[in-house]
């Protein structure tokens, strides 16, 4: 299994409706910066936003201006379209640039040759899957995945991570090694995301019941709370850091066990609700021709092309001051902000098995079991 394939399902950062309020408070930058973030207006970008923000940094925004157009009111928003015009951003001076939205290679080296003047640090928000392999465990130095044709520009399963790979040779190309930092963020997860794939955990925990739980408790997952990447990258952007990071929770930090603890925890805690999980293994959810990631979120099985799939390594990261929250704050924090969307995204969610096939599933299972 390739994991850009899988990863790619999102590439599109999810729209946020309400970000909470930092949960502990932050201490002030030595040095207030002026940030440009290319989108900011998403997901990541909004954390991003709001973590500078309480470092006392200021923020400009350079978008579209279509999505989340109420939010961050105070922010400077400058406007564009990186695939016909980037003219609002000459003549303007910044401390770092922070490229959350670069997909295509052409893109970040339009915007990379207009800012190396006058933007000392370019930060480009890559991914890990640029990896070309999971079979193995991976790092920064791994191989990276290639195009037969490196000139296509559209961006699918098995394009985007090679792609990511040719956006981060561009950044390099134009601003060199130690003017641009990489950031490879695994699967982000946290408050806000509505791809559902993290969220669908605590979510399901949360109606209670019996709920199907994917192989072992054992199995390793891997991802990277959207507010320790935004932190992560934001204090490196105040140490003018260069070089390429993978971000993402260590290699046996979590298990997917771990994670529906958590999940269930959260449930109980805010809901007062009991669930629980009936472990079905990874055998039998293939002969049901259950999907790993898609039907079974942030879960693959750890064995053959995917025995690496959550083996990536953070060394690098955790060295330079990553910080990974515990697992039920990300969990209970996900599921309070699930529970105050509207009705219709709470009762479809975009990612995880159906109800109705979940319950096929465990029939199914209790038969073959007394069986």
């Amino acid at each position: 299994m390739k994991r850009r394939d899988v990863l790619s399902n999102g590439l599109a950062l999810a729209a946020v409706t309400s970000l909470p309020a930092l949960a502990t408070p932050v201490s002030s930058a030595r040095k207030p910066l002026d940030i440009l973030i290319l989108g900011g207006t998403r997901f990541l970008g909004l954390h991003m936003t709001a973590y500078a923000q309480s470092r006392g940094h200021r923020v400009t925004f350079f978008n579209r201006g279509k999505t989340n157009t109420a939010r961050f009111p105070e922010v400077e928003r400058l406007m564009g379209d990186r695939n016909a015009d980037i003219s609002a951003l000459k003549g303007r001076r910044w401390d770092v640039v922070i490229d959350n939205s670069g997909y295509v290679p052409r893109q970040v080296t339009a915007t990379a040759e207009l800012l190396r003047e006058t933007t000392p640090l370019y930060v480009f928000v890559s991914t890990v899957s640029v990896y070309a392999d999971f079979d193995k465990p991976s790092d920064e130095n791994s191989p990276l995945g290639t195009l037969t044709d490196p000139t296509v520009e559209k961006v699918d399963g098995a394009t985007y991570g090679p792609l990511k790979a040719l956006c981060e040779q561009a950044a390099r190309r134009v601003y060199g090694d130690g003017r641009s930092l990489i950031i490879r963020p695994g699967l982000i997860v946290g408050p806000d995301d509505n791809t559902d794939r993290f969220t669908y955990w605590p979510a399901r925990a949360a109606r209670g019941g019996q709920f199907v739980a994917p192989g072992s408790p054992s199995d390793p997952v891997q991802f990277i709370d959207v507010r320790d990447l935004a932190a992560f990258t934001i204090e490196s952007a105040e140490n003018s850091l260069s070089g390429t990071f993978n971000l993402l929770s260590p290699p046996g930090r979590f298990s997917i066990g771990d994670l529906i603890k958590a999940s269930v925890q959260s449930a109980k805690t805010i809901s007062s609700i009991d669930a629980e999980p009936v472990w079905i293994p990874a055998h039998v959810l293939n002969e049901q021709k259950v999907a790993p990631w898609s039907d079974m979120p942030v879960w693959v099985p750890s064995e053959g092309d995917s025995a690496g799939f959550a083996a990536v390594s953070a060394s690098r990261a955790v060295s330079a001051g990553l910080r990974i929250r515990p697992l039920l704050e990300t969990t209970t924090d996900t599921l309070r902000w699930h529970l105050s969307r509207p009705e219709a995204e709470r009762a479809k969610l975009r990612a995880g098995i159906s109800p109705e096939r979940e319950d096929d599933l465990l029939r199914y299972w209790a038969a073959k079991k007394e069986g």
